[in-house]
């Protein structure tokens, strides 16, 4: 098959999904029927890419239309190979967020499968269906006398079996496009030294998207649609002094400075120090002055001497105007994502550390601040769940209504009253999966058609 229909799980991580979207509450609102195509509808759109590609663009060093026109003109001389194609690229301004261009993505097309096949690991098929090239670090196997110029088909190893430098694969992978090698095979296995730039540069994948690497690097930033929301829901302004968390990469982070024009401050931690050069990276390349990043773990981040001002953590107990919690979780509303190979021990064991990392952002938290949290998975456990905990052990909070609401609301099964769920963003794709493409323009069904996302935003009162 050339495509592929739904996310491979381990059934103890699909059958603890299936019981949380099939929950009593769920049930008795939309019946065994829908709840069970709900699920299934699930499990294959998180195996394929979003209908458009999202970018955020930097509207405090030029206007959305500036931008739009540049970026039209960039992805013109690089996307598509014929001029018929050239004249169909479409770029949409999105209805309600003022930031954000979307790209509509062409596919699944049809691609007939080639002899000669290049394995790649599964974090680079995924890439692949993204838009981007086979970079030649995600190269696992190639025909053994593969040479630059030589076109190949791309095939990703869904569960990790395949040995680096192999000449062929027989098991389960998937089948992502064609492509043209750019190396020889001896120039991306046959060294001592780490290999770098296109191993293979896709000509015909299963899914056109323009690739950016390069494209505009101050100007326009890849983030899926929730990301950006999660920036305005968090409604920074000019002169606060505002926390993120878990920053790195630092997409957010970067958000939250330029909304606030730059004025004020944005502390961004982290606790891997890598990850910290990264954000100071797009910071620069940004021209974003007022961001502050430290390798610190943020469950660590409070001090107990509340007299002491620090600029780096820890910090002092109501240090901050606004904090972000993007939570490290599970990660499964990440699309395409065609396979999983976590327990379901992995998949349950965010929950304590989101915990922790919550007492944290409370105490760290201004009386009459803003606190948004965020995960990128669409477990129950680790989203409506820790917002019905989060209210019970902390009385200070209140839900508040997010703007822009583009999502859905909250989904049952935690307890929470229909008016809570109201005011919590599910990004739920499957709710869009499989309508009809020509009814729905793409800028409104770009809101629903994302990776799945949750956002809780709350008031300390």
């Amino acid at each position: 098959m050339s495509v592929f229909p739904k996310i491979s799980l381990k059934p103890e991580v699909s059958d603890y999904l299936k019981s949380v979207f099939l929950n009593k509450e769920v049930l008795a609102i939309v019946g065994q029927q829908e709840a069970e195509g709900r699920f299934q509808k699930l499990l294959t759109c998180l195996s394929h890419p979003p209908s458009y590609t999202c970018v955020r663009v930097s509207t405090h060093l030029a206007s959305l239309e500036e931008i739009r026109h540049k970026l039209g003109e960039e992805l013109k001389k690089q996307m598509f190979s014929s001029s018929a194609e050239e004249d169909t690229l479409e770029i949409f301004p999105h209805p309600q967020i003022p930031d954000v261009l979307l790209l509509p993505v062409d596919g699944p097309r049809s691609v007939k499968r080639l002899n000669s096949e290049v394995v790649v690991g599964a974090q680079c098929g995924n890439a692949v269906l993204r838009g981007a090239h086979v970079f030649a670090p995600g190269i696992l196997a190639s025909p053994k006398f593969m040479k630059a110029g030589e076109t190949v088909s791309v095939f990703s190893d869904l569960e990790g079996k395949c040995t680096r430098g192999a000449t062929h694969f027989q098991g389960m992978k998937v089948f992502v496009g064609n492509g043209v090698a750019e190396m020889d095979r001896s120039s991306i296995f046959c060294t001592d030294e780490p290999v770098k730039g296109i191993g293979v540069r896709m000509v015909e994948p299963l899914y056109q998207s323009p690739s950016f690497d390069g494209v505009l690097p101050n100007l326009v930033f890849l983030q899926n649609l929730p990301s950006v929301v999660v920036g305005h829901v968090l409604g920074p302004r000019p002169g606060e002094r505002i926390l993120d968390m878990c920053a790195a990469p630092g997409g957010k982070t970067c958000h939250i400075a330029a909304l606030m024009g730059d004025q004020g401050q944005v502390v961004a931690l982290d606790r891997i120090r890598n990850k910290i050069d990264r954000i100071h990276q797009n910071a620069q390349m940004l021209c974003l002055r007022s961001i502050k990043a430290f390798c610190f773990n943020s469950t660590q981040a409070v001090s107990s001497d509340a007299a002491q001002e620090n600029e780096g953590p820890p910090f002092p107990p109501e240090s901050f105007d606004r904090v972000l919690l993007d939570a490290p979780c599970s990660g499964l509303g990440q699309r395409p994502n065609m396979a999983n190979t976590w327990s379901l021990k992995e998949i349950c064991s965010y929950q304590p550390l989101q915990r922790k990392l919550f007492h944290a952002a409370v105490r760290l938290l201004k009386r009459g601040g803003v606190l948004v949290y965020s995960t990128c998975t669409v477990t129950l456990a680790e989203n409506e769940e820790q917002v019905a905990w989060a209210l019970d052990t902390f009385p200070c909070l209140t839900l508040q209504p997010q703007e822009p609401h583009v999502g859905a609301e909250g989904m049952q099964g935690a307890g929470l009253k229909p008016e809570q769920l109201r005011l919590l963003q599910r990004f739920s794709p499957e709710l869009s999966w499989g309508q009809t493409q020509t009814t729905t323009p793409l800028p409104h069904r770009a809101s629903r058609d994302t990776i799945g996302f949750f956002i809780a935003k709350f008031l300390k009162n």
